[in-house]
């Protein structure tokens, strides 16, 4: 569907999915059905290669920690960024080299701390990035002593939602005044190898602080501690959700964020997650129910909040396309599922070809933070995935029934 080169369209959009190949899938593999390009993902991935050809790339896996997924990013080159111990294990069980990987510690339970170390001492290359003081410290008590990021918080950032805005919220990163003395502390009185600082912007990037002044606020801390060869910006780049965003340029990002590290001697590294996976998705579903109100048309499908949660929990966008009927006259359709709450809404009021029962409906940009948030909540079994690469199609992650949720279960 889409070549493997980096010259293709710089966004996916719903519309540019095969509707028959959807159709096929969609009666073969029962809905809901996510439906992964991979041959997308590596053109993603290629994308970032050619625009930033000298910096450290690693995959955010938390934006999709599928197996296929990751396995692809790895067979392009890229390293991989973990925010879990788990995440670690399912990068390893991908293929990903421990020497390789890095671990970012957010407030890590102990047992995340005590695999790491324990990881980190058969496979020394493996990088953690710690943003606390205290997470030095039960990293110091665990005989650690390897290559180390210190994360800090660079101060007001903006994004798509309050959620996704981890650069101002404290949680994120010792503080922006305290920077220098904990870098030099790293160092000196923890005795760990400071390769580098990190810093994580909001995912959307489209507030007050952008990839550039990240690195450049960065780049001082650099010079006044001393020692640090890498600048480590964190954080995705956008990606197109609403049909009136644009697709960022990585070329010229990737310009600015260079300049901005030219007073200092360091290598820029990049971990980008949504731009990789995010319109390499979609999701499918089938209309079960239609009620007409003295208001909008309402409408259920058998995909809920449960198969894709990015609507409910932060009010994101997601473009629609009805698959089977395209052409029908528009009505002002509230989408929802199957949950047994309110908060269980695609959308409200959008205008979108009327739908009929039994219509295939498809929702767009699904790749990051879609399968990844999926929930049991109401009992909801877990949605198959399928990929698709070289012309070909098989299933990626199995369709989870109650009985695998009442299998793990005891009285």
């Amino acid at each position: 569907m889409s070549s493997v080169d980096a010259t293709g369209p710089l966004a996916l959009d719903v519309e540019d999915w095969d509707a028959g190949l959807l159709s096929r899938l969609a009666a073969e593999y029962g809905t809901p059905l996510y439906v992964t390009d991979l041959d997308r993902v590596r053109q993603n991935v290629r994308r970032l290669a050619h625009a930033f050809p000298d910096a450290r790339r690693m995959y955010a896996a938390k934006a999709n920690t599928g197996q296929a997924v990751m396995a692809t990013v790895l067979d392009e080159g890229m390293r991989i960024e973990c925010a879990a111990a788990d995440e670690v294990t399912r990068a390893m069980e991908a293929g990903a080299d421990p020497d390789r990987l890095q671990y970012t510690a957010v407030n890590p339970p102990a047992r995340d701390l005590d695999e790491m170390v324990a990881l980190w001492e058969a496979h020394p290359g493996l990088r953690v990035t710690a943003g606390a003081v205290d997470t030095l410290d039960r990293l110091a008590d665990r005989g650690f002593t390897g290559d180390l990021l210190l994360r800090v918080n660079p101060g007001e950032v903006g994004g798509p939602h309050e959620s996704f805005a981890v650069g101002k919220d404290a949680k994120f990163g010792v503080p922006y005044e305290r920077a220098v003395e904990t870098a030099r502390a790293v160092r000196e009185e923890y005795q760990f190898d400071l390769v580098g600082l990190h810093a994580h912007g909001a995912s959307g990037m489209s507030g007050e602080l952008t990839h550039p002044e990240a690195a450049r606020r960065l780049a001082a801390v650099a010079r006044d501690a001393g020692g640090v060869t890498e600048i480590d910006v964190g954080g995705g780049f956008s990606v197109p959700y609403r049909p009136d965003d644009e697709p960022v340029d990585v070329d010229a990002l990737a310009i600015e964020t260079r300049a901005a590290l030219e007073e200092v001697d360091a290598r820029l590294a990049i971990e980008p997650g949504r731009y990789v996976v995010a319109d390499a998705s979609l999701l499918l579903t089938r209309v079960n129910t239609l009620k007409e109100t003295p208001g909008p048309t309402v409408v259920g499908v058998d995909a809920s909040f449960t198969t894709l949660m990015r609507p409910a929990l932060l009010g994101s966008y997601h473009p629609i396309r009805n698959v089977t009927g395209p052409d029908r006259e528009e009505a002002e359709i509230t989408l929802g599922g199957p949950v047994c709450t309110s908060t269980d809404t695609f959308c409200q009021d959008r205008p979108l070809p009327r739908p009929a029962r039994g219509d295939l409906l498809a929702f767009g940009v699904a790749g990051a933070y879609g399968a990844d948030l999926t929930s049991e909540f109401h009992s909801q079994p877990f949605s198959a995935e399928v990929a698709l690469e070289g012309g070909d199609d098989r299933v990626v992650r199995e369709r989870r029934t109650v009985e695998d949720i009442l299998a793990r279960e005891r009285r």
